[in-house]
């Protein structure tokens, strides 16, 4: 059998551990089309409530389950999660495609969010962490992009079932229950894949991670990637087992809340709104249902290809300005729905317009603002508090998300399309300011030296401080 490149290998891994991402994707996405059809009378027959508790039940799981996922994947580790995860990707979506009632299909889309949430956390983690420094960037990126193509499939499957079998009873069951296939493909394609190297050298198993690295890495560079790994454990040997405690040290404390921070930026730009209830905002501006999913499909397209360009513009540009200009371009474009959904309200121009502004506002947030986000969560924390720390931190763009999830359609009935997204856009004005004042650089820079250079930062404000309080005495 042919030997595989450490490029070939690292391929490989990326393609296979994406599928979880594409699972994310598509499991959060469907709902977008599925929704309009699940609501009628003679199905479900959802409020405006419901529907925001069909949608985002499954982000309050993916909030529980970032954060165990995380935890559980300190332990066990990052290979046997994302299997785990696969068998719970299948059978809720089993579930979903099967409820008789609202109330169990909300239930089977918060099991489905658990698996969903700990995908959200090891996927990045896992590619962060098998990923040499010059390529974690692009690597890591990919599960953004595998996210989106799970979003656009979920747009694309939508249009053709819901044009073509529309009138079928219980078409939005054959649209849930299709997430089903990429959970197989997930599950079969882990058990050939390595666990991560920093796991196993976190956990003793030298000669593993020695192995798993060979692969990924010419013999030299895996060699000396080893001894950094094990320097940096060694460091922290005397802090032993990570726990919350640990967040009372203040460089650790930092790291937490940036991440958190940028968690919550991504998600109260508003963009679950357009790719939760996409085809509802094109209803609401006047397309017809049918319209409006075939026209939902430009979302998840513009989707995709920003991806790409969000992957070219990482390798030449650093992380804090593209976060800026992601935040300063979505919020431009909530302005401009907000402005002319009054301004053309009740012409013909206006799905057409609010179409071109989602397609723009995902331009900027999935080219920039998510890709960053996801990459950044994966950067800043220690190699021992990894999981406990992106578990954290994804629990608070989970809980985010699922407000905005659920608060949006009660919105829509309440406020109006208008005055909906100029509340948005005046709350990504503060994520601006965040990112403006907050934010680190971490491009160029190994997950060792990051970890290094937030130690010193801690160490230069507890001299500043020893110092204040000498003068002061």
């Amino acid at each position: 059998m042919e030997q595989k490149t450490p490029k070939q290998f690292l391929k490989r891994v990326t393609v296979i551990s994406t599928f979880g991402g594409l699972l994310f994707g598509y499991d959060t996405g469907v709902v977008n089309g599925a929704l309009a059809f699940m609501a009628r009378p003679d199905q479900l027959n959802l409020t405006p409530f419901l529907e925001g508790l069909v949608a985002s039940g499954l982000l309050f799981g993916a909030a529980i389950g970032s954060f165990a996922g995380g935890r559980i994947s300190d332990l066990k580790g990052r290979r046997k999660m994302l299997l785990a995860l696969a068998v719970i990707f299948f059978f809720a979506a089993i579930g979903c495609s099967l409820a008789p009632t609202a109330q169990i299909l909300i239930a089977c889309r918060f099991v489905l969010g658990i698996a969903v949430g700990g995908a959200s956390v090891i996927v990045p983690a896992y590619l962060a962490e098998m990923s040499p420094a010059e390529n974690r960037g692009r690597m890591v990126t990919q599960n953004e992009l595998m996210i989106v193509t799970g979003q656009l499939c979920a747009f694309v499957l939508n249009a053709i079932m819901g044009v073509a079998f529309g009138e079928t009873a219980h078409i939005w069951r054959y649209m849930l229950v299709l997430a089903s296939l990429p959970a197989v493909v997930l599950w079969f394609g882990m058990l050939a894949m390595p666990e991560s190297p920093r796991w196993l050298v976190m956990h003793g198993k030298i000669g593993e991670a020695l192995t798993v690295l060979k692969q990924a890495r010419d013999e030299g560079r895996a060699i000396a990637e080893l001894n950094e790994i094990q320097d940096n454990i060694a460091q922290e040997s005397g802090l032993q087992k990570a726990t919350v405690k640990d967040l009372t040290v203040p460089w650790v404390r930092r790291i937490v809340l940036i991440a958190m921070g940028v968690a919550i930026c991504q998600q109260i730009s508003g963009v679950n709104s357009i790719m939760y209830y996409g085809t509802q905002i094109l209803q609401k501006s006047g397309f017809s249902t049918e319209a409006a999913l075939i026209g939902n499909i430009a979302n998840g397209v513009i989707s995709v290809g920003a991806t790409f360009f969000g992957i070219w513009m990482m390798g030449r540009h650093g992380r804090r300005p593209l976060l800026m200009t992601g935040q300063i371009g979505t919020i431009v474009c909530l302005c401009a729905i907000g402005l002319f959904s009054n301004l053309l309200a009740g012409t013909a121009a206006l799905p057409f317009v609010v179409l071109s502004l989602t397609v723009s506002f995902l331009f900027f947030q999935q080219g920039f603002l998510s890709p960053i986000t996801w990459l950044m969560l994966s950067e800043l924390f220690p190699l021992r508090l990894r999981g406990m720390g992106m578990g954290f931190t994804v629990l608070c763009l989970w809980l985010t998300n699922f407000a905005v999830g659920l608060s949006f359609p009660v919105m829509m009935d309440g406020f109006g399309l208008s005055l909906t997204f100029f509340i948005f856009a005046g709350i990504g004005l503060l994520g601006l300011l965040f990112a403006y004042k907050c934010v680190p650089e971490t491009r160029g820079r190994s997950l060792e030296q990051i970890e290094k250079d937030f130690r010193n930062y801690g160490k230069k404000e507890m001299n500043s401080a020893t110092a204040t309080a000498k003068t002061a005495e």
